[in-house]
């Protein structure tokens, strides 16, 4: 049977609730949560109260062109995830889905996303997520991906965006702090992927995807975890730096850092096997803290040395 083709009597046998609950996992809802996280967040403090439909309506288009990305992302990559085991159970990886469905919902979430956006937040947001969405599944996943083990630095852009769209969704302009958000999560994504590449080395090279691991090996890798490492650590400090955040801030993320670079330190010895897997699982939990810390420090902070 030629590749994205299912018969009817496939669809109807698996019923429509594993179709939808296959079209859900085509949205990478977990990941996409972490980013509207991460955009509420960049709401919450570019405005001490924002309007509610300004959030509700920034954090659903955002929601909707991210889940599509995402599915687009799954269209792409449907021949490399079959060949992974990580991704092979994916439904376009195992044909439980048509692409031509899947194509369909890509672009419905997609048009519904950037749509929403112009018409209930603003243009700027819309522009923004829409180049976001270009970025991710076209630049990266398209042409990146399979060109460069630079790959997750330079397609890092796209997905760093989140905090800058929440931002702009309720203050309409670009300004120093939402792109100094943006940076953060640009300085983290490479730490926080390359650990996950450690670990599935062997999967991608199976796989043809010249991943920094298959290409420059191991070692190499662990060196620029750690080495990036110290850069998101670097880049973390700057709210405090430049006033936009206080003493609790710089507490907290003193402590997250520490346990960040813990975890980097263990990858880059390169001794533990398990490491890799665990410093990219706890990346995520650093990310959310520093965005969380970040907020109470500007809600709740009333020392003296508060931004």
């Amino acid at each position: 049977m030629p590749e994205g083709v299912v018969m009817p009597s496939s669809l109807a046998a698996a019923g429509p609730r594993r179709t939808w609950r296959d079209l859900w996992t085509l949205c990478k809802p977990r990941v996409v949560a972490v980013m509207l996280v991460c955009a509420l967040v960049g709401m919450l403090l570019a405005r001490p109260l924002p309007a509610p439909a300004a959030i509700g309506f920034g954090l659903l288009g955002i929601a909707l062109a991210a889940g599509g990305a995402a599915a687009f992302n799954h269209v792409l990559d449907r021949r490399l995830d079959a060949l992974m085991r990580r991704t092979a159970r994916r439904p376009l990886a195992s044909r439980r889905l048509p692409t031509p469905l899947a194509l369909g919902w890509a672009t419905l979430l997609s048009v519904a996303g950037i749509g929403l956006l112009f018409w209930r937040v603003n243009a700027l947001t819309a522009w923004l997520t829409l180049a976001s969405l270009l970025g991710y599944a076209l630049v990266y996943t398209a042409f990146l991906k399979r060109a460069t083990p630079q790959n997750i630095v330079i397609g890092g852009v796209a997905g760093a965006a989140p905090p800058m769209l929440g931002w702009t969704a309720v203050t309409g302009q670009l300004g120093p702090e939402p792109l100094l958000l943006m940076l953060i999560v640009f300085a983290w994504t490479p730490p926080h992927f390359w650990a996950l590449a450690l670990h599935k080395r062997d999967e991608y090279a199976r796989a043809g995807v010249p991943m920094l691991p298959v290409t420059h090996g191991p070692a190499f890798t662990r060196l620029q975890v750690w080495l990036y490492g110290w850069l998101t650590v670097a880049v973390s400090l700057l709210p405090f730096v430049i006033g936009m955040s206080g003493a609790l801030y710089l507490v907290g993320v003193m402590a997250l850092n520490a346990r960040f670079m813990l975890w980097n330190a263990r990858v880059w010895r390169g001794r533990d096997p398990r490491a890799p897997l665990a410093a990219f699982r706890f990346s995520i939990h650093y990310i959310l803290g520093v965005f969380g810390v970040l907020l109470a420090d500007h809600y709740l902070s009333s020392w003296p040395l508060g931004g």
